[in-house]
């Protein structure tokens, strides 16, 4: 679909005043990363919108996947955004007429938006990122340094960034962001960077381990000398 379609007809293919947006989090060189896209000079999370002809959750999973390319990647629901002044027309006009794209009042998109927010946990090394047709780039920031983004979508992924560490304290999670295969101080480092804080290792190993959903694999043979620890994964 065009974009001057879109704009005149996407009314009659999605659910009015309903989006969703993702919030995409990797994990490289001890620092988290956030997935964004750009649309001329702005910067957006990913997202889209429901099909007349899909559930919520099937439209996530499918946005999610034009994304990043991944099948069955992690995926978490966040939280509504639904203040009642959540529409953002005079930014949809600007950026459309300095694209030099037509503008008309009466578009679908003009109106109040409820976004529905999800966030997911991937191992970037696996993730190939793909930009839409109306998207100009596509990149992984850190959330110590995000750019300027556009309407709330900054709110929105630091509240995605603060829930994953309040998440990880109930819940075993974060190997998503790692390799399918890891070591006890990969993953002792990853909960220090989520938490922002020291986490006792001796401790720590002995609590993941005591959970028993990872699996340890056998030692390899190294020809050169140093400390070689074992490597983990889940259990299937």
């Amino acid at each position: 679909m065009d974009i001057i379609k879109f704009l005149e007809e996407g009314g009659k293919q999605y659910l009015p005043n309903l989006s969703i947006d993702h919030v995409i989090i990797g994990y490289e060189d001890s620092k988290l990363k956030c997935l964004l896209l750009r649309i001329t000079d702005k910067w957006v999370l990913p997202g889209g919108y429901i099909q007349f002809s899909e559930s919520v959750e099937h439209a996530a999973v499918r946005i999610l996947k034009e994304r990043t390319g991944l099948e069955n990647p992690h995926q978490k629901f966040l939280s509504v955004f639904g203040e009642t002044n959540r529409k953002f027309k005079n930014q949809w006009k600007a950026q459309f007429l300095n694209a030099g794209i037509p503008w008309k009042e009466d578009y679908w998109i003009n109106n109040r938006f409820v976004t529905l927010a999800y966030y997911s946990l991937v191992d970037m090394k696996v993730t190939a990122p793909v930009a839409g047709e109306y998207h100009d780039e596509i990149a992984w920031f850190d959330f110590a340094d995000l750019p300027e983004m556009w309407m709330d979508h900054k709110s929105i992924a630091m509240e995605a960034r603060n829930r994953l560490k309040d998440d990880i304290k109930r819940e075993h999670i974060v190997y998503n962001l790692l390799p399918k295969q890891f070591t006890m101080p990969d993953l002792h480092q990853l909960h220090q960077d989520i938490l922002e804080q020291e986490v006792e290792r001796s401790r720590f190993q002995k609590k993941m381990l005591g959970t028993g959903i990872f699996e340890r694999l056998p030692k390899l043979q190294k020809e050169t000398p140093g400390r070689n620890p074992y490597l983990y994964q889940i259990k299937e």
